[in-house]
């Protein structure tokens, strides 16, 4: 999603946010480089089931662990993945670029000027986060809800904290609470999926490690294969948010509304009409010249378009796999349907 002085991105579904005022470590956020605004400006960019419950006494053993990542991660998010791991001292390069007052100042940063989200603090949107993170197998992180006109949420994981997210106010007025919850399920998608190592590298492109000496030429070369992957990853938290509210309308009309959707236009907006949308860009894009636009639309983003990802999300719900993960789920005791 979106971000001002306080961090803030657009979804951390549909396009990346704009940046922090400085580097900081993130291991869960999906940012785009700064807009031309910035002092740090490049180019800018586009940009951010639990199964804790105890299985029947009928669920298998595979059931009984619950979902793994592996379960429902993209085939380009694990191919891309791969790709990124053959890269030697990434990791290294990550911690040697951003330490750890940076971290400090976004985790004081949002703790000083979000609402934090409890059983006695907006009770109703931590029982969506506590579903969704138990639907998906993974650990509650903390929610906090910031004051913010850009609809937008993101998460963050600072190395030996509890990650955390955060979701802006005009996201909560204009997603129904179903969404909402689509819009949880995908950003504990990024923590079940640990895609926090190769989101931190992509940051420090994102925020400044052009101007470091000698590293200019190494983050152009990176650049591309790096938002590549991120788009993949993407897809597959897309996938998560799917797995959690079981219902590809739901998460189709966030990225709808994400795309070009208000409060006041909520009631008028068509999930059908949209997917419709996203088989007329394919076919726009069938030809030579079509695709090559296409890809050069594309190849700077951090999320892919928004009717791209609709489209997946369809197709991936009516899929085999989906339906073998919803037989689990089902020996789960955690179906919605």
């Amino acid at each position: 999603m979106g971000m001002a002085a306080p961090p803030a991105c657009t979804p951390g579904l549909i396009s990346g946010p704009t940046l922090p005022p400085q580097p900081v470590v993130f291991r869960c956020y999906c940012a785009p480089k700064p807009s031309s605004s910035s002092s740090t400006s490049r180019r800018p960019r586009h940009r951010r089931v639990l199964v804790v419950a105890a299985a029947s006494a009928r669920a298998s053993p595979a059931a009984a662990r619950g979902l793994d990542a592996d379960d429902f991660r993209h085939p380009l998010d694990k191919q891309n993945t791969l790709m990124l791991r053959a890269i030697p001292g990434l990791n290294d390069m990550g911690k040697a670029l951003l330490g750890p007052v940076s971290e400090q100042v976004m985790v004081l940063q949002n703790i000083g000027s979000s609402v934090l989200v409890s059983p006695n603090q907006l009770p109703e949107l931590h029982q969506l986060l506590v579903e969704a993170a138990k639907l998906l197998n993974t650990e509650a992180p903390d929610l906090y809800i910031r004051q913010n006109p850009v609809p937008n949420a993101y998460t963050l994981a600072i190395n030996g904290k509890k990650p955390f997210i955060v979701v802006h106010t005009s996201l909560v007025e204009l997603l129904t609470r179903k969404e909402l919850q689509a819009v949880l399920a995908h950003e504990l998608g990024h923590l079940k999926c640990d895609h926090g190592v190769w989101l931190t590298f992509a940051n420090i492109l994102t925020m400044g490690a052009y101007t470091v000496p000698g590293f200019g030429m190494v983050a152009g070369f990176m650049e591309e294969q790096l938002y590549r992957w991120l788009r993949a990853a993407e897809l597959t938290c897309d996938r998560a948010a799917l797995l959690v509210v079981q219902d590809p309308k739901v998460v189709i009309s966030v990225l709808m509304k994400l795309a070009g959707g208000s409060p006041s236009l909520a009631d008028q907006l068509n999930v059908d009409a949209f997917l419709e949308q996203a088989r007329s860009y394919d076919k726009a894009a069938s030809n030579p010249v079509g695709w090559y636009i296409r890809n050069a639309q594309t190849r700077e983003l951090s999320h892919p378009l928004p009717v791209m990802r609709a489209r997946e999300v369809d197709e991936w719900s009516r899929s085999q796999e989906y339906k073998t993960l919803m037989q689990k789920l089902i020996q789960l005791g955690l179906n919605k349907v």
